[in-house]
């Protein structure tokens, strides 16, 4: 019989701790706390992500009902939806913000020699934003337009992995582009973007950074073709044009050579146009590179089917921001979790057996591995049989 701890518990243990602490002393989260702690918070919230709990009533009621494990969850505090509430509203979303992005250098270390789909050494991130819609009257803080809320998670996915590197939460109001002024910048690496992130002045700041980019260019672009490049027409490659910006204030913002490679999609029937500062690559590859671009699609599909960033415990902009980050982290610890213990099961199916076994005293390897485990007590064992018979007769 298994006599370890729970599983909740062996979760949690991939939390690096003393790096928690670091950034609760860093911004004053423990300060004139008595008993719930940041911990607490972070633990209780956690829970909350990994069973898939509605509110802080449910949670609540969860937790009370399996009072006598708490202690052996890590949770030193009774467990309350009016405290829980109090600390979403007041503890900083900074220290979880912080707490988050340390976790992100942990798993893009354990995914750096993922494959990618593309041939490339050079690291490819797509960079992307996806919408929450809120309740205007109940968060005022989140305006988008005149009659909706919303706030907006602006991401940059590293596609060895599928690991977030970069993530900034904004109001609905911010608009995608402006995000590329806050993005740390990577001196050789891809940043794959839509056609909505089109701002020739940022994007000459990627190429003087020494990085790259290919981004879907608009209809209305204005150029002057340089040079025409031989192109494979089997490969769905229409053209391959080194260009020259033509309307005045483009060719100022970005006063460089661009390649434009037109491209046909068999699959779509769509004829795409990239544009890019890289010379070297051959076109199909820039093509791929943009198809890849998915990956944060998906990246943010999934995450609104499997966390809880689409209904709220909280109305303010802590509250909220603090639960998103703490999805973020338990995102992150899952799939730090999968890379430790070399599973090969999805990151949606770990996450469907925790949910109903966090509260067990099971190995969570063997959980995780659909292992039976079974006794190594062999047959000619010293312990002697309680139904023989020993008199001999």
């Amino acid at each position: 019989m298994y006599t370890g701890p729970l599983v909740f518990t062996q979760v949690m243990d991939f939390m690096p701790l003393k790096t928690f602490q670091r950034y609760v002393d860093k911004y004053q989260g423990n300060f004139s706390v008595k008993n719930f702690t940041c911990l607490d918070q972070f633990r209780i919230m956690a829970f909350a992500q990994l069973t898939y709990r509605e509110s802080l009533r449910d949670i609540e009621a969860c937790l009370r009902a399996q009072s006598n494990k708490l202690y052996h969850m890590g949770i030193r505090s009774k467990v309350s939806r009016s405290t829980l509430a109090e600390a979403n509203e007041m503890r900083d979303w900074r220290i979880y913000a912080d707490f988050a992005h340390h976790l992100i250098g942990i798993a893009r270390k354990l995914y750096q020699k993922e494959p990618l789909a593309v041939e490339l050494q050079n690291t490819v991130y797509a960079l992307d934003a996806t919408t929450i819609d809120l309740c205007l009257s109940i968060f005022p803080w989140a305006r988008f337009r005149t009659a909706k809320g919303a706030v907006r998670l602006h991401t940059l996915l590293d596609l060895r992995g599928n690991i977030p590197s970069f993530i900034h939460i904004s109001d609905g109001k911010l608009h995608e582009v402006n995000v590329l002024d806050i993005i740390p910048l990577e001196a050789g690496a891809f940043y794959i973007m839509d056609r909505g992130y089109t701002d020739f002045s940022r994007l000459y700041a990627v190429t003087q950074a020494s990085a790259f980019f290919v981004i879907r260019a608009k209809s209305n672009l204005k150029s002057r073709r340089l040079y025409s490049h031989p192109v494979e027409k089997a490969t769905g490659v229409v053209c391959d044009q080194s260009i020259l910006l033509t309307v005045l204030k483009s060719a100022g913002d970005y006063p460089d050579k661009l390649r434009r490679v037109r491209y046909y999609d068999a699959e779509t029937n769509k004829t795409l146009v990239f544009l890019t500062n890289n010379f070297l690559l051959p076109a199909i590859t820039i093509a791929q590179l943009y198809k890849q671009r998915w990956q944060v699609e998906l990246f943010f599909k999934w995450i609104k089917q499997h966390l809880r960033i689409k209904s709220f415990f909280g109305t303010s902009e802590n509250a909220v921001k603090t639960q998103i980050w703490i999805a973020v982290s338990v995102y992150l610890i899952v799939a730090i979790i999968k890379k430790r213990l070399n599973l090969q099961e999805s990151l949606y199916t770990i996450l469907q057996v925790l949910s109903i076994s966090l509260f067990e005293r099971a190995s969570m390897f063997q959980l995780l591995t659909f292992y039976d485990y079974t006794s190594n007590m062999g047959k000619n064992s010293n312990q002697l049989n309680l139904f023989t018979d020993y008199s001999g007769q």
